[in-house]
C-alpha cells in the first residue's frame, strides 16, 4: 500500500477513535447562560464525565453498562424534553421524592435542600406545590432560580436522557485557566 494511503487512513482511524471517545467517555460543554450561577457562569468550559451513569455505545444512547445512579445535587448535562436543547442543571430530587419549591427554596421530603449557593437575584421564580416525582424521573433546577428555564417549566427529566455528570469547570473567560470542581 502506498505510504499517503496508510497515512490517510491512520489520520482517519485516529480521528475515528477521538470521536468515539469523545461520545462515550468524556467531553466539555459550554454554559450559554447565567440560570446556574453563581456555581456556572456564562462562557464557562465545564468538563463532563459520559461514562458516570453507564457507559453508552459511541454516537448512540444505548447504553452497554450500567453506571453511578444520578443523585440529588449532580450537576447534570441533558437534552430539554421542551425543545431539545442541551442543558445544564442541578438534580434537587430523584424518583418518589416529595419535591416543593418557595421563593427558589427547594424542600425534598421535609428537608431543605443543604449546601447549595444560590443566585436570587432575579427572585427565586415560580412556586412548585408539593408533588412526587415519578419512578425513573428526576427534578431538576438551575442555581439561579428566577433566571432559569428548568423542570418547573418542562417538568421532569428522564433518567435516561442525562448524558453526563459535570465534574469540573476548567476555563473561566475573567480568570482564564482554571481546575474548580462542581
Amino acid at each position: 500500500m502506498r505510504k499517503w494511503l496508510r497515512e490517510y487512513l491512520s489520520f482517519g482511524l485516529t480521528i475515528a477513535l477521538l470521536l468515539a471517545a469523545r461520545s462515550s467517555l468524556a467531553d466539555h460543554y459550554v454554559v450559554p447562560s447565567g440560570s446556574m450561577e453563581p456555581t456556572l457562569l456564562p462562557g464557562d468550559r465545564v468538563l463532563v464525565d459520559k461514562q458516570t451513569y453507564g457507559f453508552r455505545l459511541p454516537f448512540t444512547l444505548v447504553k452497554l453498562s450500567e453506571g453511578a445512579r444520578v443523585a440529588r445535587g449532580d450537576i447534570v448535562v441533558f437534552d430539554s424534553p421542551a425543545d431539545g436543547t442541551r442543558l445544564i442543571k442541578r438534580v434537587v430530587a430523584l424518583s418518589r421524592d416529595l419535591v416543593e419549591v418557595k421563593d427558589g427554596h427547594v424542600i425534598v421530603n421535609g428537608a431543605p435542600e443543604d449546601g447549595v449557593r444560590l443566585n436570587l437575584h432575579f427572585g427565586g421564580g415560580p412556586d412548585v406545590a408539593p408533588m412526587r416525582v415519578p419512578a425513573g424521573q428526576v427534578f431538576v433546577l438551575g442555581d439561579a432560580r428566577g433566571n432559569s428555564r428548568d423542570s418547573r417549566f418542562f417538568g421532569f427529566v428522564p433518567e435516561r436522557a442525562i448524558y453526563a455528570k459535570a465534574s469540573r469547570v476548567y476555563y473561566r473567560s475573567q480568570a482564564g485557566l482554571v481546575w474548580l470542581p462542581l
